[in-house]
């Protein structure tokens, strides 16, 4: 028996969707809370008849709206077609990640910590699905909750990139990305053109249950593993990155040129006389922003110049639809998949010297200490003066080198007022106690056949950093004008350390003599030890452990976080709308208070801003994963023809089956599995982070400085392994006994270095 149906009521949002649509029907927000008010689930039937729709035009949509409220996880829909409300069935729904060894964890999407999912409960699901689970039981002695999946709400794959294999009368495709631990096996109903070894693509056609594996069909075959740009064609497939534009975007933007209209410019502050320059990467194809400073009696004045990529970007247009799909441009190695179509990303939107441009710029009035006395916003039109390059102003103004051309020359005296700037907003940060982290990254240059010839280390100088902090004044202006008129946008938030790695952290860095108290560390405290181990030669080493025990930065709503790597509590990304997403949702927030001074008719409300918030930071780890898995693509592909060839480099971490270690230049990690160490039986040491020989004593640990010779490359599995040819020097900043620390629990399982070699055992952890 269903219970009765609740007599009808008004829609508060009717309004909204008659605007919306010719003929509307019940809102979302009405629709669940009339399903709310049954104590059973209730079928469709029955919600249309508490609705009074008899028309089938009506039912049809009610059942589209129905269906798409269970899709993104409003409602549970039961085997019988019954609605009802998770709230009713106290269900966690969250996002799933899969380990290699078959089990999982789901994410929470109302916070706190993983669910535990056994391999039993992760057959049917795939990494990235989101689903439904209920706790079924409370692990005390691991501390964490196991859940039962009881509905799959949402799947990340529609398609998956793998290797094309036939054995026995069976074809399947191992897929590329190994969170993905199911082999998806082909409809032999279909043909197709792939040969064993093959890179493929292959769309599901039915997704994996309690007792299936997933089934597929190619769709494309991309070839074999060393065709040029085949890292990047694997990387965009296996993260679903968009990369192609679609009909509607395409006649939007075909009738943009280059050059602005006149038109465009009425209404804006002509700041065109003043000598903006932009400074950028020498390989750098899009410039958004410029940047001028002039001094004051009692400090400076410092424009940043942002492209106004909102001016030619409107909401809700096939443009700013794809753009907000697509989240950011990603960056690989020679190459990018822009936001934006290249006419405004690097034409109508790209600061390019001696030609007008659109901008929202800043203003700051900056005092002689570093600190923004105040701020204003404004539209305007810039003509940029200059098309500089990093190494050329560092030379000139850091280094007292002689400008390198008649164009550095000509605004070298503007350069020196932006260094003084630089030099205050340094001294300010340095006072806060920004955490001063010093990143490295590798370029890769190519031949003309696009492959490999050389990784080198990149150089990061003063003028980066320059321009890093007038970028940082102008974000923290964005934020607090937002925020002070409390105009929904999105703040880029950092909550600082991951509470579950504070202790462990304290514990190694009282290896290395350096105290860190683990209950609510500061940016202060993270700040001291960061200049406690600056010239240590295990600095980069440290320095990764250390970042690890930080939480991901995102994008929220969220006015109260602030972020705790940079020390601030107001911050907003503003700089970078032609390639960030979130940047676009801040210009239009300026945009909307210049023009209006209130609230009442901006676009985006809390909900929808938390809801980008969400998907803005899905997207940011989505392209950071793709441009990595392009890098070790490539770094294997070069490593794989250096075989025999040796390297020095740094443990990086230590496990009971041997040691990772990353080569000084290529940042590229491998292992030297313990059967590849000195003859010995091995302990592993958890918490000094060390195989400790039981025979010789001889021990490797953590910082350890050693010359490895290449063994092995599974481009397959983007895997490197190493052999050990010898340590470079002793290890200098000995470990305080324990006595100082406690005693180390030393591990009982001893590994034993035969020379004999099971990669198994290396992947089994």
């Amino acid at each position: 028996m269903s219970k009765k149906a609740p007599p009808p009521s008004s829609d508060p949002f009717a309004a909204r969707e008659s605007e919306k649509y010719e003929q509307p029907i019940a809102s979302r927000e009405h629709l669940l809370n009339l399903i709310e008010s049954y104590s059973v689930p209730v079928p469709q039937e029955q919600i249309a008849d508490s609705l009074e729709y008899f028309d089938e035009v009506r039912i049809e949509a009610l059942r589209r709206r129905l269906n798409a409220m269970v899709r993104d996880g409003q409602l549970f829909r039961n085997r019988r077609g019954g609605y009802l409300s998770f709230d009713h069935m106290d269900l966690e729904k969250g996002t799933v990640q899969t380990h290699p060894d078959g089990f999982g964890f789901l994410t929470p999407e109302s916070g706190g910590k993983d669910i535990y999912l056994p391999e039993r409960q992760m057959r049917k699901l795939m990494n990235g699905d989101k689903a439904a689970v209920k706790i079924a039981s409370y692990d005390s002695r691991r501390e964490r909750k196991e859940g039962t999946v009881i509905a799959v709400l949402e799947r990340a794959h529609q398609s998956v990139v793998g290797r094309f294999h036939h054995e026995s009368g069976i074809e399947y495709v191992i897929p590329d990305d190994k969170r993905l631990t199911q082999d998806i096996l082909l409809n032999r109903d279909f043909g197709h053109s792939a040969k064993g070894g093959d890179i493929v693509v292959v769309r599901i056609s039915e997704y994996p249950t309690q007792h299936t594996q997933p089934i597929g069909i190619i769709e494309s075959v991309l070839g074999q593993d060393y065709a040029p740009g085949m890292e990047v064609t694997i990387a965009l497939n296996t993260h679903s990155i968009p990369h192609q534009w679609n009909a509607g975007v395409l006649a939007e933007v075909e009738l943009l040129t280059e050059r602005v209209a006149k038109a465009d410019k009425a209404g804006r502050k002509d700041l065109s006389k003043l000598a903006f320059v932009t400074i950028d990467g020498a390989d750098a194809r899009d410039f958004d922003d410029a940047v001028y400073c002039k001094p004051t009696d009692n400090g400076y004045l410092l424009y940043v110049a942002i492209a106004d990529v909102a001016h030619y970007v409107n909401i809700d247009s096939c443009v700013d639809q794809e753009a907000s799909l697509r989240g950011t441009s990603v960056y690989f190695p020679g190459e990018v998949v822009p936001m934006l179509p290249e006419i405004l990303s690097n034409g109508l939107c790209s600061l390019n010297p001696d030609l007008d441009r659109l901008c929202l710029v800043c203003r700051m009035d900056i005092s002689l200490q570093g600190s923004i006395k105040s701020y204003e916003f404004v539209e305007a039109v810039i003509h940029s003066q200059a098309r500089l390059i990093y190494d050329d102003v560092a030379a000139a103004i850091f280094e007292a080198g002689s400008p390198a051309s008649d164009t550095l020359k000509r605004v070298l005296p503007d350069l020196e007022n932006l260094k003084l700037v630089y030099q205050a907003l340094a001294r300010a940060r340095q006072k806060r106690h920004a955490i001063e982290f010093e990143t490295r990254e590798v370029v890769f240059k190519y031949n003309q056949q696009r492959k490999i010839e050389s990784i080198e280390p990149g150089q990061r100088n003063e003028a980066h950093r320059l321009i890093e902090e007038c970028m940082i004044a102008a974000n923290i202006s964005a934020a607090r004008l937002l925020k002070q008129h409390k105009i929904p946008t999105l703040y880029r938030i950092h909550a600082g350390p991951n509470a579950d790695k504070l202790l462990n952290l304290a514990e190694f860095l009282s290896g290395f003599g350096i105290s860190l108290t683990p209950e609510s560390p500061t940016p202060q405290d993270y700040a001291r030890v960061i200049d406690a181990i600056r010239g240590m030669p295990e600095f980069a080493m440290i320095q990764t452990v250390i970042l690890r025990s930080l939480l991901q930065a995102s994008y929220s709503p969220d006015t109260k976080t602030g972020h705790f790597g940079l020390a601030l509590q107001d911050y907003a990304h503003f700089t970078s709308p032609i390639r960030r997403y979130p940047d676009l949702l801040v210009h239009r927030g300026i945009k909307h208070w210049i023009r209006c001074a209130r609230l009442e008719g901006f676009k985006y409300d809390l909900a929808g801003m938390t809801s980008l918030g969400a998907s803005c930071s899905r997207y940011e780890r989505r392209a950071d994963d793709a441009s990595r898995d392009a890098a070790d693509w490539l770094k294997c592909e070069y490593l794989q023809k250096r075989i025999g060839q040796q390297f020095n480099g740094i443990v990086t971490g230590v496990t009971s089956f041997g040691l990772f270690v990353q080569l000084d230049d290529l940042l590229m990690d491998g292992l030297v599995h313990v059967t590849a160490l000195p003859r010995d039986y091995y302990q592993f040491d958890p918490v000094r982070h060390r195989l400790v020989g039981e025979m010789t004593n001889r021990s490797y640990q953590l910082g350890d400085r050693l010359s490895v010779e290449v063994a092995r490359v599974d481009m397959e599995d983007r895997k490197v392994d190493f052999n050990l040819i010898s340590r470079l020097g002793e290890h200098k900043n000995k470990r305080k006994k324990a006595g100082k620390t406690g005693k180390a629990k030393v591990s009982k399982r001893k590994v034993r270095a035969t020379g004999k070699y099971s990669r198994r055992a290396g992947n089994k952890k």
